[in-house]
Protein backbone atom coordinates (compact mmCIF):
# COMPACT_ATOMS: atom_id res chain seq x y z
CA UNK A 1 0.00 0.00 0.00
CA UNK A 2 2.32 2.37 0.68
CA UNK A 3 4.63 1.64 -2.55
CA UNK A 4 1.24 2.15 -4.50
CA UNK A 5 0.62 5.81 -2.74
CA UNK A 6 4.51 6.71 -3.22
CA UNK A 7 3.97 5.47 -6.66
CA UNK A 8 0.66 7.65 -7.18
CA UNK A 9 2.82 10.80 -5.73
CA UNK A 10 5.15 10.57 -7.74
CA UNK A 11 2.89 10.08 -10.77
CA UNK A 12 1.11 13.48 -9.95
CA UNK A 13 4.09 15.33 -9.41
CA UNK A 14 5.55 14.38 -12.64
CA UNK A 15 1.91 15.27 -14.57
CA UNK A 16 2.36 18.77 -12.70
CA UNK A 17 5.99 19.49 -13.51
CA UNK A 18 4.71 18.58 -17.27
CA UNK A 19 1.91 20.58 -17.09
CA UNK A 20 4.09 23.89 -15.94
CA UNK A 21 7.13 22.77 -18.40
CA UNK A 22 4.58 23.22 -21.39
CA UNK A 23 4.22 27.06 -20.99
CA UNK A 24 7.55 29.23 -21.62
CA UNK A 25 6.08 32.04 -19.18
CA UNK A 26 3.07 33.26 -17.00
CA UNK A 27 2.35 36.31 -15.84
CA UNK A 28 -0.84 38.65 -15.25
CA UNK A 29 -3.05 40.80 -17.97
CA UNK A 30 -2.98 44.70 -16.95
CA UNK A 31 -4.01 47.78 -19.26
CA UNK A 32 -2.85 51.14 -19.57
CA UNK A 33 -5.20 53.08 -17.31
CA UNK A 34 -5.33 56.77 -17.30
CA UNK A 35 -7.16 58.91 -13.91
CA UNK A 36 -9.59 61.58 -15.09
CA UNK A 37 -9.72 64.60 -13.09
CA UNK A 38 -11.04 67.81 -13.07
CA UNK A 39 -8.87 70.83 -13.77
CA UNK A 40 -11.11 73.38 -11.60
CA UNK A 41 -12.22 73.29 -8.08
CA UNK A 42 -15.91 73.17 -7.96
CA UNK A 43 -19.22 71.07 -7.04
CA UNK A 44 -20.11 68.59 -9.71
CA UNK A 45 -23.30 69.84 -11.18
CA UNK A 46 -23.40 67.14 -13.91
CA UNK A 47 -21.48 63.57 -14.33
CA UNK A 48 -23.00 60.97 -16.30
CA UNK A 49 -20.54 58.31 -15.64
CA UNK A 50 -20.92 55.11 -14.62
CA UNK A 51 -18.47 51.62 -14.19
CA UNK A 52 -18.63 49.85 -17.28
CA UNK A 53 -19.33 52.47 -19.60
CA UNK A 54 -17.94 52.83 -23.08
CA UNK A 55 -16.92 56.65 -23.38
CA UNK A 56 -14.93 57.87 -26.41
CA UNK A 57 -12.46 60.05 -27.02
CA UNK A 58 -13.30 64.32 -26.52
CA UNK A 59 -16.67 63.07 -24.90
CA UNK A 60 -18.17 65.65 -22.37
CA UNK A 61 -19.13 64.04 -19.28
CA UNK A 62 -19.12 66.72 -16.57
CA UNK A 63 -19.41 69.53 -15.39
CA UNK A 64 -18.17 71.82 -12.62
CA UNK A 65 -20.42 74.80 -11.52
CA UNK A 66 -18.53 77.56 -13.19
CA UNK A 67 -21.20 80.63 -12.03
CA UNK A 68 -19.01 82.99 -10.57
CA UNK A 69 -16.18 82.57 -13.49
CA UNK A 70 -18.99 83.46 -15.99
CA UNK A 71 -19.91 86.41 -13.89
CA UNK A 72 -15.98 87.69 -13.87
CA UNK A 73 -15.89 87.48 -17.43
CA UNK A 74 -18.94 89.92 -17.92
CA UNK A 75 -17.83 92.03 -15.36
CA UNK A 76 -14.72 92.11 -17.59
CA UNK A 77 -16.58 92.68 -20.96
CA UNK A 78 -18.66 95.60 -19.16
CA UNK A 79 -15.12 97.19 -18.28
CA UNK A 80 -14.04 96.97 -22.18
CA UNK A 81 -17.15 98.62 -23.47
CA UNK A 82 -16.90 101.23 -20.96
CA UNK A 83 -13.97 102.43 -21.70
CA UNK A 84 -15.27 104.05 -25.46
CA UNK A 85 -17.67 105.36 -22.59
CA UNK A 86 -14.45 107.62 -21.38
CA UNK A 87 -13.24 108.38 -24.61
CA UNK A 88 -13.57 112.25 -25.55
CA UNK A 89 -15.39 113.27 -29.01
CA UNK A 90 -13.08 115.82 -30.55
CA UNK A 91 -15.09 116.58 -33.46
CA UNK A 92 -17.32 119.55 -32.04
CA UNK A 93 -14.29 121.68 -30.90
CA UNK A 94 -12.52 120.75 -33.91
CA UNK A 95 -15.76 122.12 -36.02
CA UNK A 96 -15.91 125.05 -34.09
CA UNK A 97 -12.23 126.20 -34.55
CA UNK A 98 -12.36 125.17 -38.69
CA UNK A 99 -15.24 127.17 -38.44
CA UNK A 100 -13.90 130.03 -37.24
CA UNK A 101 -10.75 129.50 -39.33
CA UNK A 102 -13.00 130.05 -42.64
CA UNK A 103 -14.42 133.38 -41.48
CA UNK A 104 -10.81 134.50 -40.80
CA UNK A 105 -9.70 133.26 -44.72
CA UNK A 106 -12.74 135.13 -45.79
CA UNK A 107 -11.61 138.09 -43.81
CA UNK A 108 -8.11 137.63 -45.25
CA UNK A 109 -9.28 137.65 -48.57
CA UNK A 110 -11.22 140.78 -47.83
CA UNK A 111 -8.17 142.57 -46.39
CA UNK A 112 -5.90 141.22 -49.35
CA UNK A 113 -8.63 142.63 -51.79
CA UNK A 114 -8.52 146.49 -49.92
CA UNK A 115 -4.85 146.02 -50.03
CA UNK A 116 -4.66 145.61 -53.64
CA UNK A 117 -6.65 148.71 -53.95
CA UNK A 118 -5.04 150.84 -52.06
CA UNK A 119 -1.70 150.02 -53.70
CA UNK A 120 -3.26 151.27 -56.81
CA UNK A 121 -4.56 154.21 -55.33
CA UNK A 122 -0.79 154.64 -54.29
CA UNK A 123 0.36 154.95 -57.65
CA UNK A 124 -1.95 157.34 -58.93
CA UNK A 125 -1.25 159.65 -55.55
CA UNK A 126 -4.93 159.36 -54.61
CA UNK A 127 -4.06 157.19 -51.16
CA UNK A 128 -1.46 157.66 -48.69
CA UNK A 129 1.39 155.32 -47.81
CA UNK A 130 0.19 155.34 -44.07
CA UNK A 131 -3.10 153.98 -45.83
CA UNK A 132 -1.19 151.29 -47.62
CA UNK A 133 1.03 150.59 -44.23
CA UNK A 134 -1.77 150.24 -42.25
CA UNK A 135 -3.51 147.17 -44.64
CA UNK A 136 -0.34 145.44 -44.46
CA UNK A 137 -0.24 145.64 -40.49
CA UNK A 138 -4.30 143.93 -41.07
CA UNK A 139 -2.90 141.28 -43.15
CA UNK A 140 -0.21 140.08 -41.10
CA UNK A 141 -2.10 140.28 -37.85
CA UNK A 142 -5.04 138.01 -39.97
CA UNK A 143 -2.46 135.56 -41.35
CA UNK A 144 -0.76 135.46 -37.39
CA UNK A 145 -4.19 134.79 -36.22
CA UNK A 146 -5.15 131.69 -38.56
CA UNK A 147 -1.62 130.31 -37.46
CA UNK A 148 -2.83 130.55 -34.02
CA UNK A 149 -6.15 128.85 -34.58
CA UNK A 150 -4.54 125.91 -36.92
CA UNK A 151 -2.34 125.31 -34.12
CA UNK A 152 -5.25 125.41 -31.47
CA UNK A 153 -6.68 122.61 -33.84
CA UNK A 154 -3.84 120.51 -33.88
CA UNK A 155 -3.29 120.57 -30.49
CA UNK A 156 -6.58 119.76 -29.40
CA UNK A 157 -6.55 116.65 -32.11
CA UNK A 158 -2.87 115.81 -30.51
CA UNK A 159 -4.36 115.78 -27.27
CA UNK A 160 -7.39 114.05 -27.25
CA UNK A 161 -6.03 111.60 -29.16
CA UNK A 162 -3.15 111.01 -26.54
CA UNK A 163 -6.16 110.72 -24.06
CA UNK A 164 -8.02 108.32 -25.85
CA UNK A 165 -4.88 106.20 -26.06
CA UNK A 166 -4.51 106.20 -22.83
CA UNK A 167 -7.72 105.03 -22.09
CA UNK A 168 -8.34 102.81 -24.51
CA UNK A 169 -4.90 101.13 -24.00
CA UNK A 170 -6.88 99.27 -20.73
CA UNK A 171 -8.72 97.20 -23.03
CA UNK A 172 -5.59 95.01 -24.01
CA UNK A 173 -5.33 93.67 -20.30
CA UNK A 174 -9.01 93.48 -19.79
CA UNK A 175 -9.07 91.27 -23.28
CA UNK A 176 -6.68 88.89 -22.35
CA UNK A 177 -8.15 88.40 -19.21
CA UNK A 178 -11.46 87.82 -20.47
CA UNK A 179 -9.46 85.18 -22.82
CA UNK A 180 -8.45 83.93 -19.30
CA UNK A 181 -11.53 83.46 -18.01
CA UNK A 182 -13.03 82.17 -21.25
CA UNK A 183 -10.06 79.02 -21.11
CA UNK A 184 -11.13 78.46 -17.35
CA UNK A 185 -14.83 77.98 -18.70
CA UNK A 186 -14.16 75.84 -21.31
CA UNK A 187 -11.88 73.91 -18.74
CA UNK A 188 -15.14 73.44 -16.42
CA UNK A 189 -16.32 70.88 -19.23
CA UNK A 190 -15.09 67.46 -18.21
CA UNK A 191 -13.84 65.78 -21.26
CA UNK A 192 -12.93 62.14 -21.29
CA UNK A 193 -9.07 62.26 -22.51
CA UNK A 194 -9.02 58.31 -24.12
CA UNK A 195 -11.89 55.89 -25.64
CA UNK A 196 -12.11 53.14 -23.46
CA UNK A 197 -14.34 51.89 -20.57
CA UNK A 198 -14.57 53.31 -16.89
CA UNK A 199 -13.12 50.97 -14.54
CA UNK A 200 -13.57 52.59 -11.44
CA UNK A 201 -15.79 56.09 -10.51
CA UNK A 202 -14.48 58.18 -7.44
CA UNK A 203 -17.22 60.72 -7.01
CA UNK A 204 -20.89 61.51 -7.49
CA UNK A 205 -22.96 64.31 -9.30
CA UNK A 206 -23.11 66.85 -6.55
CA UNK A 207 -20.05 66.59 -4.80
CA UNK A 208 -17.65 69.30 -4.25
CA UNK A 209 -14.34 68.15 -5.80
CA UNK A 210 -10.45 69.58 -6.00
CA UNK A 211 -8.60 70.44 -8.97
CA UNK A 212 -6.63 67.72 -9.57
CA UNK A 213 -8.93 64.75 -7.58
CA UNK A 214 -9.17 61.93 -9.29
CA UNK A 215 -13.07 61.21 -10.43
CA UNK A 216 -13.11 58.12 -12.67
CA UNK A 217 -10.65 55.65 -14.16
CA UNK A 218 -10.62 54.59 -17.90
CA UNK A 219 -8.73 51.88 -19.29
CA UNK A 220 -8.92 51.00 -23.18
CA UNK A 221 -9.95 46.93 -23.02
CA UNK A 222 -10.03 46.64 -27.01
CA UNK A 223 -6.21 45.30 -26.43
CA UNK A 224 -5.27 44.29 -23.05
CA UNK A 225 -1.42 43.59 -22.61
CA UNK A 226 -0.21 40.20 -20.97
CA UNK A 227 3.40 41.11 -18.37
CA UNK A 228 5.12 38.12 -18.13
CA UNK A 229 8.16 37.17 -17.02
CA UNK A 230 11.07 35.46 -18.69
CA UNK A 231 14.79 34.00 -17.53
CA UNK A 232 18.13 35.16 -19.02
CA UNK A 233 17.98 31.73 -20.52
CA UNK A 234 14.92 32.63 -22.61
CA UNK A 235 15.93 36.55 -23.21
CA UNK A 236 17.86 35.52 -26.15
CA UNK A 237 15.45 33.79 -28.30
CA UNK A 238 12.49 36.55 -28.09
CA UNK A 239 12.50 39.85 -29.83
CA UNK A 240 10.45 42.95 -30.19
CA UNK A 241 7.27 42.03 -32.31
CA UNK A 242 7.55 38.49 -32.03
CA UNK A 243 4.21 36.96 -31.95
CA UNK A 244 3.48 34.31 -29.07
CA UNK A 245 0.48 32.11 -28.18
CA UNK A 246 -1.40 32.95 -25.18
CA UNK A 247 -3.34 30.51 -23.02
CA UNK A 248 -5.57 31.43 -20.36
CA UNK A 249 -7.48 28.72 -18.55
CA UNK A 250 -10.89 27.21 -19.68
CA UNK A 251 -12.23 25.18 -17.44
CA UNK A 252 -10.30 22.20 -15.97
CA UNK A 253 -7.49 21.04 -17.77
CA UNK A 254 -8.64 23.03 -21.19
CA UNK A 255 -6.92 26.92 -22.51
CA UNK A 256 -8.00 29.20 -24.70
CA UNK A 257 -5.76 30.54 -27.31
CA UNK A 258 -5.16 33.92 -28.44
CA UNK A 259 -2.27 35.31 -30.57
CA UNK A 260 -0.23 37.74 -28.89
CA UNK A 261 2.96 40.59 -29.87
CA UNK A 262 5.76 41.31 -27.69
CA UNK A 263 5.33 44.83 -27.49
CA UNK A 264 8.10 45.29 -25.24
CA UNK A 265 11.21 43.84 -22.79
CA UNK A 266 12.33 45.26 -19.81
CA UNK A 267 16.44 45.77 -19.99
CA UNK A 268 16.66 45.17 -16.29
CA UNK A 269 16.69 41.65 -14.30
CA UNK A 270 14.49 41.81 -11.25
CA UNK A 271 14.02 39.30 -8.44
CA UNK A 272 11.22 36.67 -9.63
CA UNK A 273 7.58 38.21 -8.15
CA UNK A 274 6.29 35.58 -5.82
CA UNK A 275 3.61 35.08 -7.77
CA UNK A 276 5.43 34.23 -10.97
CA UNK A 277 6.50 30.71 -11.47
CA UNK A 278 8.66 30.75 -14.49
CA UNK A 279 10.49 27.93 -16.14
CA UNK A 280 13.27 27.22 -14.62
CA UNK A 281 12.34 27.39 -10.96
CA UNK A 282 15.91 27.98 -9.53
CA UNK A 283 16.30 31.46 -11.30
CA UNK A 284 15.86 34.32 -8.98
CA UNK A 285 16.28 37.23 -11.97
CA UNK A 286 13.86 37.69 -14.71
CA UNK A 287 13.19 39.85 -17.32
CA UNK A 288 9.66 41.46 -17.43
CA UNK A 289 7.90 41.20 -21.29
CA UNK A 290 4.61 43.05 -22.33
CA UNK A 291 2.60 41.12 -24.81
CA UNK A 292 0.12 42.70 -26.41
CA UNK A 293 -3.59 40.36 -27.26
CA UNK A 294 -6.51 41.55 -28.90
CA UNK A 295 -9.36 41.22 -26.16
CA UNK A 296 -12.68 39.52 -27.30
CA UNK A 297 -14.00 40.55 -24.01
CA UNK A 298 -13.34 37.79 -21.80
CA UNK A 299 -9.90 38.75 -20.70
CA UNK A 300 -10.29 40.63 -17.26
CA UNK A 301 -7.49 42.96 -15.90
CA UNK A 302 -5.20 40.73 -13.44
CA UNK A 303 -6.29 37.35 -15.27
CA UNK A 304 -3.73 34.85 -15.29
CA UNK A 305 -1.94 33.91 -18.54
CA UNK A 306 0.63 31.73 -20.05
CA UNK A 307 2.49 32.35 -23.33
CA UNK A 308 4.49 29.92 -25.13
CA UNK A 309 6.86 31.26 -27.62
CA UNK A 310 6.99 30.23 -31.70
Amino acid sequence: MKQLTLLFMLFFLFACSSKKNQFDAEGNFEADETIVSSELPGRLTQFAVNEGDTIAAGAVIGKIDALNISLQKEQVEASISALNQKTQDVMPQIKLLQDQLAVQQTQLQNLLHEQARIERLVKLDAATGKQLDDIKFQVDAQNKQMAVTRQQINVQENNTSTQNRSVLSEAAPLEKRAAQLNDEIQRSNITNPVKGTVITKYAEEGEVTAAGKALYKIADLSYITLRAYVTGDQLSVIKLGQSVKVFTDKGKDAYTEYAGTITWISDKAEFTPKTIQTKDERANLVYAVKIKVKNDGLLKIGMYGEIKFQ
